[in-house]
């Protein structure tokens, strides 16, 4: 068998969050096989709600701008009644955007095109996805994984320091790894399908028997393309024929119409809903992500989304495992951080899972409504090993929580977002007033530092850092490469902010 070279990390599973983390290793220098079983790329629209946290981690990968060309706005829904009257509501609430939030609402765009937009990001940074390469085995020791794969040359072994499993919910990774998947079957058995229809307009979302599992009914046009996508309760049990007539049979019994016709199905799939959590994202060098660590309804539109943040959380945190790895001072670093992966993601998901079978019941009975909840802005780690505040903050922002955006000025008279700032790999710490020199002790490589305030390098012309932020004179905000606050401190606790920076990977090495 073939030894290929050694990496630093094999990603197995390249949907959204194998993409991602890829896209989060290249960027940072790292050494990476993205494999995937495979022979192309997943067809289907599937994952198709992008939700406003999501669209954030895009900017800041700097895909958002690819992903909004392509895809739109949520059509209202079209409620259609059974003597042929219509009403059209919101899809949900209408947030508007904020200087906090500059995204409010959700953006619809079919799966497979995220993740073209995803892979062509990829190969400016120099990566690919292996397409046809299957993991067969993996063996795991102190040091490292030997990854056992199966390609188009035949097979062979890659010698990794970590194995990231971000391969679906039939998870091959999470199998050898003897990773338990408890959780529920929901009971209900659906369809989906990427047709080319006649007869309905694409301005919207169009319903048909809501409240009736049996007989509901679901078209969506999907941006980006001519074609629609169906969904469909069906039984829970046979065929189901999923060819173009077999599809225009059931949408005429259940919309009650003859003038719809399907001229083509693109890719179709039946399904039973589940809601199961992994019971660990880690064993040792070996890492569990998206779906392979959480599965749950479609309802809510929360899959694709938790998922690409699992691998925005992870993607920093191993890079900087593999780097302090490379120092014996720095012995432990790296097993905190890669703990607080898990430590963090769980409780995510299992709060998912929560909401998605809520809206699930919900959507059984007619009345499915997408909130706040939904949007997935409020996701935050307050309690992680991660998460400092000194002293205790009973209300307002906290370590642990998003940290938001912000339209301010800089010294130099020009307008810039926060988000632009924090838009990197680096760690970003923002100062609000007190003495105009952040303490030397903090200047440190992979930390760029920005002070408001008189002398300070920013300007809050408007207020909106303050009304965000709620700092106090002399405290310093600490954020995270993947958007979080990692901690607050006021500034006689500097010195505590030093061994934060050092426990996360980021050495007081300055010149």
């Amino acid at each position: 068998m073939r030894i290929e070279e050694a990496v630093d990390v094999v990603v197995c599973g390249a949907g959204a969050a194998g993409l991602v983390l890829a896209l989060e290793l290249a960027r940072r220098g790292i050494r990476f096989r993205l494999i995937e079983r495979m022979e192309g790329p997943f067809p289907g629209s599937r994952g198709k709600g992008i939700q406003p946290r999501t669209l954030e981690i895009f900017e800041a990968l700097g895909v958002l701008d690819r992903m909004a060309a392509r895809g739109g706005p949520y059509p209202p829904l079209r409620r259609h009644a059974p003597d042929g009257s219509a009403v059209d509501t919101p899809a949900g609430e209408v947030p508007v955007p904020t200087p906090a939030e500059p995204y409010g609402m959700p953006l619809l765009l079919p799966q497979c095109l995220t993740e073209s937009v995803l892979r062509e990001r990829l190969c400016e940074l120099g990566g690919r996805v292996e397409f046809g390469t299957a993991l067969d085995a993996f063996d795991q020791d102190a040091d490292g994984v030997t990854v056992t794969l199966q390609g188009p040359h035949g097979p062979a072994r890659v010698r990794a320091r970590y194995l990231a499993g971000t391969d679906g919910g039939r998870s091959t990774v999470r199998r050898l790894l003897g990773v338990d998947f408890p959780g529920k079957s929901l009971d209900v058995r659906a369809l989906v399908a990427d047709v080319a229809l006649d007869g309905l307009a694409r301005d919207a979302w169009h319903r048909f028997n809501e409240g009736e599992m049996e007989r509901h009914l679901a078209i969506c046009p999907l941006p980006g393309t001519d074609a629609f996508q169906v969904q469909a309760p069906v039984a829970p049990e046979g065929e189901v024929d999923l060819s173009a007539a077999g599809l225009g049979t059931l949408i005429a019994a259940r919309s009650g119409r003859d003038d719809i016709r399907v001229r083509a199905v693109t890719w179709a799939s039946v399904y039973h809903m589940n809601a199961r959590l992994a019971a660990r994202y880690r064993v040792g060098r070996v890492f569990l992500a998206g779906d392979a660590a959480h599965i749950h309804p479609p309802t809510g539109a929360q899959g694709l989304n938790t998922s690409v943040q699992d691998a925005f959380n992870l993607g920093w945190k191993l890079a900087a495992a593999l780097a302090v790895r490379a120092d014996p001072a720095d012995a432990g670093v790296a097993d905190r951080l890669l703990d607080s992966y898990e430590a963090e993601r769980r409780p995510v998901a299992a709060a998912v899972l929560g909401l998605s079978t809520r809206l699930l019941e919900a959507a059984k009975e007619g009345d499915l409504r997408r909130g706040r909840d939904t949007r997935q802005l409020d996701v935050g780690y307050a309690g992680s090993p991660l998460a400092l505040d000194m002293p205790a903050r009973p209300a307002g922002l906290r370590a642990g929580s998003r940290a938001p955006d912000a339209p301010v000025r800089g010294a130099g008279g020009q307008p810039v977002r926060l988000f632009t700032l924090l838009r990197g790999t680096h760690w970003t710490l923002l100062a609000q007033g007190g003495d105009p020199a952040v303490p030397h002790s903090l200047v440190r490589p992979g930390l760029h530092i920005h002070r408001f305030g008189p002398g300070g390098d920013l300007v809050d012309v408007d207020g909106h850092f303050q009304a965000a932020y709620g700092l106090a004179d002399g405290e310093l905000a600490l954020v995270r490469p993947d958007g979080y606050v990692g901690a607050i401190v006021e500034a006689a606790a500097a010195d505590a902010l030093g061994d934060y920076l050092r426990g996360a990977g980021l050495a007081d090495r300055a010149a």
